[in-house]
């Protein structure tokens, strides 16, 4: 285990406790995983049919050393944790295809039998299984998540361990060379990627609250907010009151939203026809989202129970991307038998199992055509977690309101209703939002939610200002932090 990012961080001494307690941790991992660390992993190319519309092949364990990579390759370093991660690294990979770059996904959490993956893969269960607790009890939320993902992850010594607990990652970055960029959409594969070796690394923090856990010194850190940004870069409030020695200029850089090039570039057009739709008095189309982690399963329930009545008057449709989860989409089903009403009036249509047929449902609803398909109810979901996660990218652009927790999806160009958030740290996303303009407050119960819903149906111009905000956050470059970022690894790789 290397030790070196543990003792010191940003030339902040930590304590001999803490490298104790990250020394215990490894051996904890090595013990129950298996030490995989004199192994050398080599990695072969494969398309994925998602990926391969933004120009991205994915790396896969194989038998044999990696000959080649694409011309001009960027890695994309992510994991599979909820879809946070995911959609970010698309953003980053649409963005990089769009500046001429070969895009190469890399996700460490997929890589079956490495102690790696396995590492990972146990942090991301317990994640997960935190993420539906919070929501199912209201002492478990307050007394022990909200603390933990708001300040316990603030800590640097943490961070300390992490550092520690990432460097057992590398056996998997054999055959990658070193000079090549890689970005990183979650801390673990850029702590990783440094250990390796890798020369040239960007870190994109995902959150807007300042937290250790995303640290990686070594790496370049691109941040999408200013005030995020003056967080990090000062360790603010990561040793309690303590004043820590800050990062550097060299360290750190604000970019701006990771947001993907097919969004970006078609801002100004889907505001418009947003706003054409507004005005004409059709159904407003509401965008509901559940993550990766399937929590807020009974928020969801309310929220679609308080709209059924609008649909069925036309004055709202609903589009429900249940991502991977099928067992959500059963419990809708048993939970609101209206849903059987409208599926007999053909007012409840499922789109399951069948990505290409989504594409199609909304390339034609972006071009206007057969606008009046888009009525009623309609459900997504994929057991392909690409295609479960890239079809909440397609449906964005032909809706209207977003109904989302403040986590990653609170920095998107579409205006957003901000719900009750999973962790402490997403409520800072909800309030850069409304700051920009281009979403809610957060809603925190069901009675304000239901409240803001009936806002946009009976206020109208709340949508159509929200839309000249987001055109106007465009012109000020708020959602070019992808691009930014490509440019800023790009320029440090020339020095």
């Amino acid at each position: 285990m290397n030790l070196e990012k543990t003792r010191s961080i940003f030339g902040n001494i930590i304590d001999s406790k803490t490298v104790k307690k990250a020394k215990k941790t490894c051996k904890k991992y090595l013990k129950r995983f298996g030490d995989d660390r004199n192994t050398k992993y080599h990695l072969a190319l494969e398309e994925n049919k998602v990926l391969s519309e933004l120009g991205t092949k994915n790396l896969v364990i194989s038998e044999n050393p990696l000959t080649e990579l694409p011309k001009n390759p960027i890695i994309i370093g992510n994991i599979r944790m909820g879809f946070g991660h995911y959609r970010i690294s698309m953003a980053f990979a649409s963005a990089a295809k769009a500046l001429g770059y070969s895009p190469v996904w890399m996700d460490l959490n997929s890589f079956k039998n490495t102690t790696c993956t396995k590492i990972i893969s146990s942090q991301n269960d317990l994640y997960s299984l935190g993420s539906r607790l919070s929501q199912k009890s209201k002492l478990f939320n307050k007394l022990y998540w909200e603390p933990l993902n708001s300040e316990g992850f603030r800590k640097l010594t943490y961070n300390a361990v992490d550092q520690a607990a990432s460097s057992l990652m590398t056996p998997v970055f054999t055959d990658i060379p070193k000079d090549i960029p890689f970005i990183a959409t979650h801390a673990w594969p850029s702590q990783a990627a440094v250990h390796a070796g890798m020369k040239n690394v960007l870190n994109a923090i995902p959150d807007n609250w300042p937290m250790a856990l995303h640290l990686s010194e070594g790496a370049l850190h691109a941040i999408q907010t200013h005030s995020s940004y003056l967080g990090y870069k000062v360790l603010r409030g990561m040793a309690g009151k303590k004043i820590l020695n800050p990062m550097t200029d060299k360290d750190i850089i604000y970019t701006g939203h990771y947001i993907d090039h097919e969004l970006v570039s078609n801002i100004e057009e889907d505001c418009k026809n947003r706003i054409q739709r507004v005005k004409e008095g059709k159904p407003i189309r509401f965008l509901l989202t559940v993550g990766g982690a399937g929590a807020q399963g009974d928020f969801f329930i309310a929220i679609i129970k308080s709209l059924l009545p609008y649909i069925k008057e036309n004055k709202a449709s609903l589009f429900v991307n249940v991502g991977d989860h099928k067992n959500v989409w059963e419990d809708f089903e048993k939970k609101i038998p209206e849903l059987k009403e409208f599926s007999k009036s053909n007012l409840c249509k499922t789109h399951f199992e069948d990505f290409e047929e989504v594409k199609d449902f909304a390339n034609k609803l972006t071009s206007n055509e057969k606008a009046e398909t888009s009525n009623g109810i309609h459900i997504f979901y994929d057991s392909d977690i690409f295609s479960a996660v890239y079809s909440t990218n397609l449906l964005m652009r032909i809706s209207d309101v977003l109904i989302t927790k403040p986590s990653e999806l609170a920095f998107y160009p579409i205006p957003k209703l901000h719900i009750k958030r999973v962790g402490g740290h997403e409520m800072w996303g909800a309030i850069h939002s409304a700051e920009v303009g281009d979403g809610t407050y957060e809603c925190e119960t069901v009675e304000s939610t239901v409240g803001m819903i009936h806002e946009f149906l009976s206020n109208p111009s709340l949508l159509e200002k929200m839309c000249n905000n987001i055109i106007e956050a465009k012109k000020a470059g708020i959602y070019n932090g992808a691009y930014e970022a490509i440019k800023a690894l790009a320029k440090r790789g020339e020095k």
